[in-house]
């Protein structure tokens, strides 16, 4: 808890995944990925209950190793959007005041961001807070558009400038933690609320594990 107010975490782990078979417990230095995530949940200050949410027999048994509840999803498809998969946790459990989904596809974050996210909900009574990485070569100046064989500026961008000159500082989620008020999710149907703030998280505990070439990066910033 944190300030009398109740927090369910969530983790989805379906099964199938095309870029990487069973990638959510894919083997890094002796650990399935879901372990990095779950390791540094029992460390919360804040969370009351952790659950797992999967369509997978493997998954599941590492979940029992690990001690770890599980949630053996019905409605999991490569369509089902992210807030239906949280959705369909909640509606078969009680009512708490926060829902925090933390992905375990980045093995790099700490207990640090986890608890850190929380508190910014708390305390700014926003919708919700995301984690986000600053960006610095995909600035949105630098991302173009082609039409009629010539490159358009989607936002303009000042001539030959310097990547660390670009302003206002670009942001993007960076795939790890997202946190909201239970009603947000509940009522809204949506992770994200008209109040979302960012946490702000450093390069070097970002990665989000999707094709192999980031497995192979994920081994080598974890090692």
């Amino acid at each position: 808890m944190i300030n009398n107010k109740s927090v369910l975490a969530i983790t989805l782990a379906r099964g199938g995944s095309m870029g990487i078979p069973k990638k959510n417990i894919v083997d890094i230095h002796g650990k399935p990925l879901l372990q990095y995530t779950t390791d540094e949940i029992v460390k919360s200050k804040y969370i009351d209950d952790y659950v797992v949410s999967t369509d997978s027999d493997d998954i599941e048994k590492v979940c029992n190793k690990l001690n770890v509840n599980v949630f053996r999803r019905k409605r999991a498809s490569n369509t089902q959007t992210t807030a239906d998969g949280l959705l369909e946790v909640i509606e078969n459990q009680k009512e708490y005041d926060y829902v925090v989904e933390i992905m375990c596809t980045n093995p790099l974050k700490m207990v640090n961001d986890i608890d850190g996210v929380i508190e910014k909900l708390d305390e700014t009574d926003a919708d919700s807070v995301v984690s986000v990485v600053r960006i610095w070569d995909n600035h949105p100046s630098r991302v173009k558009y082609i039409e009629g064989d010539r490159l358009k500026d989607f936002y303009p961008e000042p001539p030959e400038s310097r990547r660390q000159d670009l302003t206002p500082a670009a942001y993007v989620r960076n795939g790890s933690i997202y946190a909201m008020k239970y009603e947000q999710l509940k009522v809204k149907q949506n992770r994200l609320g008209e109040d979302t703030r960012p946490y702000i998280m450093p390069e070097d505990r970002t990665i989000n594990i999707d094709e192999p070439i980031d497995l192979e990066l994920a081994k080598v910033m974890l090692k």
